[in-house]
């Protein structure tokens, strides 16, 4: 974990709550894909976790949603103004686990940390699927992005409205896949944990205080006893899950 001074470059809305924020700094303790970092704001008591889309050379990508103080605060900065950032948080997906054909499945704000993700695995000669997960067309956002990398994409919306209609199940239904990765709401981790035939890793999303271990507020069970999703997580291989409730 390290702390240290970002400069804003860019801050721009891709849809009408999602927003992509790049940043200069120091990135040398981001070591992983599905790894995060922790965002002081002023007038805010706790920091704010937000995933990394990707890491390159000294530029930090956020792609995070509007869905509270934090973040509104963030949607209103411009480039040129500095944040206060820990980095190198949790631990990040195994691309060794893969095989050839894995497939990589987002929804909604859980389709960042697949980015860089899906760039290593594409770099490791995997032929890579991605699955994106959205409600509705106008809250679609990184379907290009993905292209770009190589990856085959398909996009699915719960209303219809763009690609195929209903949820990222459906869409694996198509697809031949060696090993999953996911990020997103727990429902849609629940549904994909029955729905999926291989082994692979869920990263959650869980309230944090401290964001490096020493809180215990994100504790969770598992089969090996309890685990901070701050800390141990956020991704979870699938055999060591436990649902709650």
């Amino acid at each position: 974990m390290k702390q240290s001074i970002f400069t804003i470059t860019e801050n721009t809305q891709l849809t009408a709550t999602v927003f992509r924020m790049k940043l200069k700094g120091d990135v040398s303790d981001i070591t992983s894909s599905g790894q995060f970092v922790n965002i002081k704001l002023d007038g805010l008591y706790l920091r704010r976790p937000i995933s990394v889309c990707d890491c390159e050379d000294d530029v930090l990508t956020l792609i995070y949603k509007v869905v509270g103080k934090g973040t509104e605060q963030m949607a209103k900065m411009q480039a040129g103004e500095k944040l206060d950032i820990l980095t190198g948080l949790g631990n990040g997906y195994n691309t060794e686990l893969s095989g050839d054909k894995p497939v990589l499945l987002g929804g909604g704000v859980g389709v960042p940390p697949l980015y860089m993700l899906c760039k290593k695995l594409i770099a490791q000669g995997k032929a890579v699927s991605v699955v994106l997960g959205f409600n509705t067309k106008d809250e679609i956002f990184c379907e290009e992005d993905f292209k770009a990398l190589g990856a085959k994409v398909y996009v699915a919306t719960a209303d219809g409205s763009y690609g195929i209609k209903g949820f990222v199940t459906d869409a694996l239904k198509e697809i031949d896949y060696t090993y999953f990765y996911t990020c997103g709401p727990e429902p849609m981790l629940k549904a994909l944990y029955k729905a999926t035939q291989t082994s692979g890793q869920f990263s959650f999303e869980e309230r944090m205080g401290c964001g490096f271990g020493a809180c215990m507020g994100c504790s969770c069970k598992t089969v090996s006893g309890y685990k901070r999703i701050c800390k141990d997580g956020p991704v979870l291989e699938k055999e060591e899950i436990l649902w709650a409730d």
